[in-house]
């Protein structure tokens, strides 16, 4: 007799998608089933241990202002702190954290472990079960059927994963894992496009066999903030430095003489690899007038004595691996403890995907992750809460979530996968974004926070903080507008500014010259206090760009009308004259539901949307 298993939602695969989506669900109060094939490797870093970057950063924020995994299990793990663009805008200034890995797949675990209402089996599933155009569930190599009112697939680079390494072939979805290759035969079946991705990792290094005497130190960021609210600087574990070296010409001269041995240069991949994160390969071929490439040595744990290399990653064969490894400065003696290698794998076309990421051909199917084409841990866990937020809410029989553009990187990533779609791995940036001013990594909690509790997925912990943190910047945007500076006062003195008249605080955070750590000292704030210190800093950015902010608002109010013009779902689009038969058969495949959002659609024209629009307001009117 089948042993079967019951839930709300069901969650496959333990990787940073399935983690939040399971962990989402849970906060939500759903009773939560989380399957992956080794319990053990719940929140592995199959690649680079860390966490956050350019854009990276904020969609961590935009996480832990939704009360996710991602930020805390940064915190209790990280080991380097880096604020990355210093000397630019606040927009684009983003945090990069080098993590324990061993710390933080235990402390995403520990996470996981806090809800009552998730229950997490280490089973491998092979095949998604639908009733109709409806999933209902999975089957599992253990005999066991889980029944499910909603499910998300998380499958990474498990589908059809395959390993190489020069001409050397291997099944897997990452090194010393299998991959679910009958989950991808059965996957193959449903209406869905499927194409093939890649990407690659480098070889790891044996700490005690690097020269570090010969190479560029980088030390830990001691004013870092954290990445989640939740945490506190005490909480951090050991901080250590990474360091710095380069390739070189003869670097690149063993590569080019090794190139046709790379499995992307042989033939034998054919998926698109990342083009934010090309292999050593691609960057000496793309880049052939350069003579070097920086290569940062990151240490990849306290106790671990393995370095990730990050910037040589590689599929050329291990032999050829060595040569241009030992003809690196500092790398001559290195010892490679395990070869770098590309991964070739399933990923199926977002543009099947509702906003919602439930998926348009089945029903109550959610994908988030990698298998939508994204790259990334931070993109993977993004996905993962808006999917596991919007099964419950189709479990509960409510409207999907969906975040706006202008609200958050999260709605920037899902409207550009959903309506353009993308055939190369998918990476978040700041330039992505229209509306970056709005959506920095400080005032993540402003933008989603309140949404967050509105939809039962923010903690009574989380929720406290946000509204001490508000309070907060109240108080002090208050006493700002208050208090008044004269010339040749302490105060004026202790902000290193000289005055003519007097002026109010407020007005003087304008200044470009204006230290917000000396306005600190003159509002009596200890420097210690770190979040008042930030509330301070958000509402010095928030002073000082009023007039970018107030004008980006007013845009976002035309584009909100623009939204506001809805298109009929039934619309005939193929019997409306003057539009071209590419955009007819585009408009039929995307179904935009307004005019924002058919704007997008590449290929689209202001004189197209001008006759959409009149045949959309022709359609409601009979």
């Amino acid at each position: 007799m089948t042993d079967t298993q019951h839930f709300d939602v069901l969650v496959v695969g333990g990787g940073h998608a399935g983690a939040e989506a399971a962990a989402a669900a849970a906060r939500m109060g759903a009773k939560t089933v989380l399957l992956t094939n080794k319990v053990d490797d719940i929140g592995q870093m199959s690649c680079n241990p860390a966490i956050g970057g350019i854009g990276k950063s904020h969609l961590v924020a935009e996480i832990d202002a939704l009360d996710g995994v991602m930020g805390r299990a940064t915190d209790k793990a990280g080991i380097h702190y880096r604020i990355l663009n210093k000397s630019k805008g606040p927009a684009v200034r983003a945090l990069r954290v080098q993590t324990d890995r061993d710390l933080y797949r235990k402390a995403a675990q520990e996470i996981l472990h806090e809800y009552e209402s998730l229950v997490i089996r280490q089973e491998s599933v092979l095949e998604i079960l639908t009733e109709g155009d409806k999933a209902i569930g999975c089957s599992v190599n253990s005999g066991r059927v889980y029944f499910a009112e909603a499910v998300v697939l998380t499958a990474g680079t498990f589908l059809a994963g395959k390993i190489h390494i020069g001409a050397l072939q291997t099944p897997g979805g990452r090194v010393g894992e299998p991959a679910s290759s009958k989950l991808a035969e059965s996957m193959r079946g449903m209406p869905f496009r499927v194409g093939r991705l890649k990407t690659g990792t480098p070889p790891r290094l044996k700490s005690e066999s690097i020269n570090f005497e010969v190479l560029e130190k980088q030390h830990s960021d001691e004013l870092a903030p954290t990445m989640s609210a939740r945490s506190s600087k005490e909480e951090r574990p050991s901080q250590i430095s990474c360091f710095i070296t380069h390739t070189n010409i003869n670097t690149h001269k063993i590569i080019e003489d090794n190139i046709l041995s790379s499995a992307m240069y042989s033939g034998a991949i054919e998926g698109v690899g990342p083009r934010y994160c090309p292999s050593i390969e691609d960057k000496i071929n793309r880049f052939a007038g350069r003579d070097k490439h920086q290569i940062f040595l990151e240490p990849e744990g306290l106790e671990s004595d393995l370095i990730y290399p990050n910037g040589i990653s590689t599929s050329l064969p291990l032999d050829a691996q060595n040569q241009f490894v030992h003809s690196i400065r500092g790398l001559e003696e290195a010892v490679i403890s395990q070869a770098g290698y590309a991964i070739e794998y399933d990923y199926y076309d977002p543009r099947d995907l509702n906003y919602s990421l439930e998926t348009k051909g089945v029903q109550n199917l959610f994908f988030a992750g990698q298998i939508n084409g994204t790259t990334g841990y931070e993109e993977a866990a993004a996905q993962g809460i808006l999917a596991g937020i919007n099964a419950v809410r189709l479990v509960r029989g409510l409207d999907a979530w969906e975040p706006a553009r202008d609200s958050s990187y999260l709605g920037v990533m899902i409207d550009d996968l959903t309506h353009l779609g993308t055939k190369e791995p998918y990476r978040m940036f700041t330039s992505r974004a229209e509306y970056r001013l709005q959506l920095r990594q400080d005032n993540a909690d402003q933008r989603l926070t309140e949404t967050g509790i509105n939809l039962g997925v923010i903690g009574p912990e989380r929720a406290l903080l946000y509204r001490d943190k508000m309070k907060t910047q109240r108080e002090l945007s208050d006493r700002l507008a208050r208090e008044v500076v004269f010339p040749n006062s302490d105060v004026a003195k202790m902000l290193g500014l000289e005055l003519s008249r007097e002026f109010k605080l407020a007005d003087l955070f304008r200044r470009p010259e204006l230290d917000v750590l000396k306005a600190a000292d003159a509002l009596g704030i200890n420097k210690a206090d770190a979040k008042t210190v930030s509330a301070l800093e958000t509402i010095e950015t928030e002073i000082k760009y009023e007039g970018y902010i107030n004008r980006q608002k007013v845009e976002i109010q035309k584009i909100r009308k623009a939204e506001s013009e809805a298109l009929p779902t039934n619309l005939n689009y193929d019997g409306i004259e003057g539009l071209s038969s590419e955009l007819k058969q585009k408009l039929v495949h995307f179904r935009p539901k307004s005019l924002d959002r058919a704007s997008r659609i590449p290929g689209m024209t202001p004189a197209a949307l001008s006759i959409l629009l009149v045949h959309a307001k022709r359609a409601y009117a009979e």
